[in-house]
């Protein structure tokens, strides 16, 4: 029985974990919940998986999920940072699910390392904003930190059992977004509601705009550099908008490994908590004969300037992933409280990048620093 503390356990990929767990009682339980808002949705998980801890963001919400539960209930009740990052390094833990949406799941994936807790890593922002810093802590501690992204799950797989020396190139897939084939000049028209209707994954409202301006693949490339350890000349961007193909990985000889599979995220969820074993989840696989074909094209960084955003920030390094990060959500924010249009979301990040004077070899407080700074100066540009 592997015990699971789960961050960000009413987003998307938290409730996908905890279809998981139910689907496999024998083989999970849950020992922590820690959520933000969504106090009704975590007081209905509470009531159903019995966790000894949840967490919620402020002491209002502590009071409102008192309220929801059950006199019977016994869970001990958080808030705020400190309780995430206890949440994160709970004794009883045997692996922590970091699936905390942004930079808020920063402090609470470094809690977990810390405490020498294996870590589901579904937060990319750990890795963006302090990438050499979480794996070196995580090396230092012997921590395992196995990736829940698609991707980065493709990636992971597709490398196992071969030697890194003969590693020639990554090639990460997107699927583009909803205006992959959309005119330029159109973008400016696009709704927030528009542009929540992903193609073919189900995700949370900020990586579903990230991904219609493709900044969640320039994150996702800062997070294989990292998780990798490799450099980024060796990954490369393919748009794939079947996304049957989750990324591949090319080797000297010319031989490429891909993981394929239908865009469901249970698989890459289910992988990263029963690793090395695979779980029997009953899904299908898909249809290759019916699908008839699989199509690539390059990423127009014209069109799509976050992308480009991000590769610069990647290659600039210190701290300048986690100014893009935080600038970025922050205009993610204001796009979908229809404050600003989608195109307006790369001008605010390129204006926030563009002010930003980058601090070498950064500590922890310098990386929260200037995504702190970040995030006044993006408001501002607003």
């Amino acid at each position: 029985m592997k015990r699971l503390s789960i961050l960000g356990s009413t987003g998307s990929i938290g409730r996908n974990v905890l279809r998981v767990v139910d689907q496999f009682p024998e083989r999970f339980s849950v020992v922590a919940l820690a959520a933000g808002r969504n106090v009704g949705l975590l007081a209905e998980q509470v009531m159903r998986f019995s966790p000894e801890v949840a967490v919620v963001l402020d002491e209002d919400l502590s009071r409102q999920l008192k309220e929801r539960l059950k006199p019977s209930t016994r869970v001990e009740i958080l808030q705020g940072l400190d309780g995430y990052k206890a949440a994160a390094a709970l004794g009883s833990a045997d692996l922590v699910v970091s699936a905390m949406v942004g930079s808020a799941g920063l402090l609470p994936t470094m809690a977990a390392i810390e405490a020498g807790k294996p870590v589901a890593l579904a937060n990319k922002e750990s890795l963006v904003m302090a990438g050499e810093l979480v794996m070196d802590t995580a090396r230092k501690k012997g921590v395992s930190i196995i990736p829940v992204d698609s991707e980065h799950s493709a990636i992971f797989q597709s490398l196992s059992g071969h030697r890194w020396k003969d590693l020639r190139e990554i090639l990460l897939t997107a699927s583009g977004g909803p205006f992959l084939d959309k005119p330029i000049q159109d973008l400016d028209e696009i709704t927030p509601e528009m542009a929540l209707s992903h193609p073919t994954w189900e995700m949370g409202p900020k990586i579903t705009i990230d991904s219609a301006t493709l900044m969640n693949k320039g994150l996702e490339v800062i997070e294989a550099k990292w998780l990798f350890s490799v450099s980024q000349e060796l990954i490369k961007v393919v748009i794939h908008p079947e996304s049957v193909i989750h990324s591949m990985v090319v080797y000297r000889d010319g031989s490429v490994i891909a993981q394929l599979g239908l865009p469901d995220m249970r698989v890459p969820i289910a992988y990263a908590l029963s690793y090395p074993e695979r779980l029997p989840l009953g899904l299908p696989v898909p249809d290759f004969v019916g699908m008839g074909s699989l199509t690539f094209r390059e990423p127009d960084l014209e069109k799509f300037p976050c992308l480009a955003l991000a590769l610069e920030a990647c290659r600039i390094e210190k701290t300048m992933p986690a100014v893009l990060s935080a600038a970025n959500e922050v205009a993610v924010d204001a796009f979908l409280n229809h404050r600003i249009g989608l195109r307006r979301i790369g001008e605010v990040v390129e204006q926030v990048m563009s002010k930003h004077k980058p601090i070498s070899n950064p500590e922890l407080s310098d990386i929260l620093s200037a995504a702190a700074w970040a995030r006044h100066t993006a408001e501002e540009s607003i």
